[in-house]
C-alpha cells in the first residue's frame, strides 16, 4: 500500500470519510437510477446508449473521490460557517419551487445566491438573478432542443 494512503487512513475522522462517502453514496444511487433508463433499440442508437453518459460522469466522480482520498484528504479545521449552511438550505427551497415551477424555481436560487454572496448592485443583482436563468432557458430549450418541465411560468412559453 502507498505510504500516503497508509497515513491518510491513520489520521482519518469521521469529517474527513463524509464527504467522500457522501459523494460514493450520492454515485451509486444516480448510477441506479441510470439503469432503469429505457434502452434505445440497435436500429435507432446513434452512438451511445441514454445511460452512457450519465455513466461516464458518475465513473469520472468516483474516480476524483478516490484521488481525494489517496492524496488529499479533506481535514477539517474549523466549523461550517452560517452562508455554507443557507446555502445547502437552498437547495431544500429549490427542491420546493420546483414542484410549482422549474425556471421559477431556478430564478428564486440564483436571486437568493446574489443576496447570500452580499452582492447588493444592481447589475450583479440582475444578471445573476434575471439574466443567467433566461440564458440558461433559452439555451436547453433553443438550442438543445431539451423542454422543462411544465409550470406557470413554462407554460407561458410553451403555450
Amino acid at each position: 500500500m502507498d505510504s500516503d494512503l497508509k497515513q491518510n487512513i491513520r489520521g482519518a475522522t469521521l469529517e474527513t470519510w463524509l464527504v467522500p462517502l457522501v459523494i460514493l453514496i450520492f454515485c451509486g444511487f444516480t448510477y441506479w437510477l441510470t439503469t432503469e433508463f429505457a434502452r434505445m433499440p440497435p436500429i435507432l442508437k446513434r452512438g451511445i446508449q441514454p445511460s452512457d453518459f450519465p455513466q461516464l460522469l458518475i465513473a469520472l466522480m468516483v474516480g476524483l473521490t478516490a484521488l481525494i482520498i489517496w492524496k488529499d484528504p479533506i481535514r477539517v479545521s474549523e466549523r461550517i460557517h452560517n452562508p455554507t449552511l443557507l446555502a445547502f438550505g437552498m437547495i431544500g427551497v429549490f427542491v420546493l419551487l420546483v414542484q410549482f415551477d422549474f425556471f421559477f424555481a431556478l430564478s428564486v436560487s440564483c436571486l437568493g445566491l446574489t443576496l447570500l454572496w452580499k452582492k447588493r448592485n444592481w447589475y450583479t443583482f440582475l444578471i445573476v438573478g434575471f439574466l443567467v436563468p433566461i440564458g440558461v432557458f433559452f439555451l436547453f430549450d433553443q438550442v438543445f432542443e431539451v423542454r422543462f418541465p411544465r409550470g406557470f411560468l413554462t407554460n407561458l412559453w410553451y403555450g
